[in-house]
């Protein structure tokens, strides 16, 4: 018969003391005598042994369960939830913890069941996310435990949340193509109107305004956020008289599909016109050719914020007063799809005028 893991017992027999000195010992309780050897032989015997502490036992003296869970509308679907995750596990790792994640699908009543399935199993904290930046109500059953919101904001004060820094991402993008030189430059916008898409906007706008590039000539077209509504964006601009020599996409998806387009007009990137993407997403912006510069979104550094402030809920070390919010700036990455404008940028088929804000 095979034989059990190995038990508290065992260890003590091993060592030659009490089941109690080893409890102190692998517990750290404080304040008890007794001595380093004894300690080390204690440490060594358990691991010798692959002896591991009862969890649901040690729950049950220290109130805590060790575990704290992400639940999100497509936090297990997206190809940005693995940084938060990540994120995330660094930092409970540090705290001894193991982290849950589960994806609703955008389904109340699945979130529902799921939440309570999670409090059922006393995980000591939650990490409630979205998909895409927006504000969220939280659910009533996160109210019985510490909960921070990651990705989107919340508007009841008392809780945590973290987002991107949208404005300063506009910023970020605008200065790339200004530093290159660029002066006559186009943003292609979301075409909803998400708090990505007015961020991003409004950095951008304010970011040439705040320039020295008194004669910056700007257009903001508006498109699906696509790969689709890129290429009819991109037809639209590089087509047409004026053309720009610089744009800003609202996320990679869309800088693919100018791609496609500016080969079809024969249009050289970053030749003729050079092209920022925004998320960051390795397989397309590293993929593509020219490889895309692109802005960053801080999905990783989110993810471990955000757990963070969780643990200081959980020890209950938060400091008094609102909750802390934040929004942070991911950084630009750069590649090969921006270069100053050429001389003989010139627009090739002539076109209708691209209207200074249309849609695509």
């Amino acid at each position: 018969m095979a034989r059990g893991r190995a038990t508290i017992k065992d260890v003590a027999a091993a060592v030659g003391v009490s089941t109690t000195t080893v409890s102190h010992v692998l517990n750290e309780v404080p304040g008890k005598r007794i001595s380093s050897d004894t300690r080390a032989r204690v440490f060594a015997a358990a691991d010798k042994l692959g002896y591991a502490p009862n969890a649901l036992a040690r729950s049950l003296r220290t109130q805590r369960s060790n575990t704290i869970a992400i639940i999100g509308d497509e936090i297990a679907t997206t190809p940005f939830a693995g940084k938060i995750i990540l994120g995330a596990q660094d930092v409970a790792l540090r705290r001894d913890s193991v982290v849950f994640v589960v994806n609703t699908g955008y389904r109340r009543d699945v979130e529902a069941r799921e939440i309570d399935e999670l409090l059922r199993r006393q995980v000591d904290g939650v990490l409630y996310a979205s998909m895409y930046h927006r504000e969220v109500e939280l659910p009533a059953a996160l109210r019985a435990v510490p909960t921070v919101v990651v990705n989107a904001t919340c508007a009841d004060e008392r809780v945590p949340w973290v987002t991107p820094d949208e404005l300063a991402g506009g910023e970020d993008a605008a200065a790339v193509l200004l530093t290159a030189g660029h002066r006559r430059i186009a943003f292609i916008n979301d075409e909803d109107p998400v708090a990505a898409a007015v961020g991003r906007e409004r950095g951008f706008l304010r970011a040439v305004e705040a320039s020295a590039a008194a004669d910056a000539d700007v257009m903001v077209l508006t498109a699906e956020s696509g790969a689709e509504g890129g290429y009819h964006a991109g037809l639209r601009l590089l087509g047409g008289y004026e053309r720009p020599t610089g744009i800003f996409c609202f996320n990679d998806r869309v800088a693919m599909g100018v791609y496609r387009a500016a080969y079809e007009l024969g249009v050289r990137i970053p030749r003729d016109v050079s092209i920022v993407g925004f998320d960051n997403q390795d397989f397309i912006a590293d993929g593509i050719a020219p490889s895309l510069t692109t802005i960053e979104l801080p999905h990783y550094e989110m993810g471990a914020w955000a757990t963070e402030r969780l643990f200081d809920l959980i020890s209950e070390s938060a400091p008094a007063g609102p909750a802390p919010h934040t929004r942070l700036r991911g950084p630009v990455i750069h590649r090969h799809s921006v270069a100053p404008p050429s001389q003989d940028s010139s627009p090739g088929e002539r076109r209708q005028p691209a209207d200074r804000r249309g849609n695509a």
